[in-house]
């Protein structure tokens, strides 16, 4: 399956969905983002079961595979370290 995900899923499909940080990132996805990663793991998945590779032009091309969960996993990970650091602000007067 490894290369059947090279050429069908984007970077961030790969991303492993068990952490909670992850989870959250998923659910602010746009339906849109959302259902295409979807629709792209599981033509990943089929193509490995089949044994088939899709034709070249329905291959993701280098220029299509941008970051788009990474962005809101970073700022995820950015609103959990602040409201840590807020849980735990000692104020002195």
């Amino acid at each position: 399956m490894q290369a059947v995900k090279l050429i069908i899923l984007r970077f961030d499909d790969l991303i492993p969905e068990e952490s909670d940080v992850v989870q959250t990132a998923l659910k602010r996805l746009p339906p849109k983002e959302a259902y295409d990663r979807v629709f792209r793991i599981r033509r990943a998945f089929q193509c490995s079961v089949s044994h088939t590779l899709l034709p070249a032009h329905e291959h993701t091309k280098p220029e299509e595979d941008v970051e788009y969960l990474s962005p809101i996993i970073r700022e995820i990970e950015r609103e959990n370290k602040e409201r840590v650091d807020l849980d735990t602000l000692v104020v002195r007067r």
